[in-house]
């Protein structure tokens, strides 16, 4: 009798793996994208040359283009987007939760941030870099910036980064949103905003006249496209993806016209790791 009750024990408990299994499946990405020809997309909506919602509605950029790429890659056309707000503070909240079915917002790829998340890509190399008005020839790098005011946004560990290593005695500023940090600099309220220069590179092209990069990155940042955990069948495929838009040209084609025309010298293409 006890070892009935067991071996029935021992059936359910491989019925519940296989339930799961198949449930872990048919929720993989590329099942949803083809059931339902349609993606719900994370990106920034304030990142000018990455990805911005302009005056008129539409959204563009490079994250934009390349989220339109993947998408395309899956069977899903742009019009069939939904494009979803993805802060620096929410993008692991947005994934996890469903709100959104993948994340493309010059999201760095880090191990912290894969023990929540799994990532494809990267599809761009940037670094850390620090944006300053034309006039602050006295800062030329982190390490200058003791006793000035350095902004970032809430969620973003950029200015904590510059604090921990290279100017203990820097004051940390925080906002919302990169525009906030771009008006209070403009505004002399800040010294310097931090952040990955291929973004700081957007804000240079509306006000060239005024603002500039340093121009010393002092780290690696790895974009990578951000999805659910464990979809091992989903990052392949937008691995692959990623590998299609570079070596037809649609990668260097995006870059050179949404980053080229602020000076930033463009990096070749990475090497696609995360797949």
């Amino acid at each position: 009798m006890r070892f009935r009750r067991l071996a029935s024990l021992a059936t359910v408990a491989l019925l519940l793996v296989s339930c799961s299994s198949t449930a872990s499946d048919s929720d993989a990405l590329v099942v949803r994208a083809k059931n339902r020809g349609h993606l719900t997309i994370g990106i920034r909506f304030d990142q000018p040359g990455l990805s911005q919602r302009t005056i008129d509605g539409r959204f563009v950029g490079f994250d934009v283009d390349v989220a339109k790429y993947v998408a395309n890659e899956l069977g899903v056309d742009a019009a069939e987007i939904t494009w979803h707000e993805s802060t620096s503070a929410s993008r692991e909240t947005d994934i996890t939760s469903g709100a959104v079915d993948i994340v493309v917002a010059a999201y760095s790829i880090t191990d912290k941030r894969k023990q929540l998340v799994s990532f494809a890509g990267p599809y761009f190399v940037t670094g850390q870099d620090l944006l300053v008005r034309l006039t602050s020839t006295d800062i030329t790098g982190p390490d200058s910036l003791n006793g000035k005011k350095l902004c970032s946004v809430t969620g973003s560990t950029s200015a904590q980064q510059v604090k921990d290593h290279f100017a203990q005695a820097v004051q940390l500023v925080e906002y919302p949103r990169y525009p906030d940090c771009v008006t209070a600099l403009l505004a002399g309220q800040v010294d310097a905003v931090t952040t990955d220069a291929a973004i700081l590179a957007g804000y240079v092209t509306q006000d060239p006249e005024l603002l500039r990069i340093v121009g010393k990155p002092f780290s690696t940042e790895r974009y990578g496209i951000g999805l659910r955990k464990g979809d091992t069948q989903g990052q392949a495929a937008l691995g692959t993806a990623i590998k299609k838009m570079i070596s037809s040209g649609a990668w260097k084609d995006s870059l050179t016209r949404n980053i080229g025309p602020s000076g930033y010298k463009l990096p070749p293409p990475p090497e696609v790791t995360e797949q």
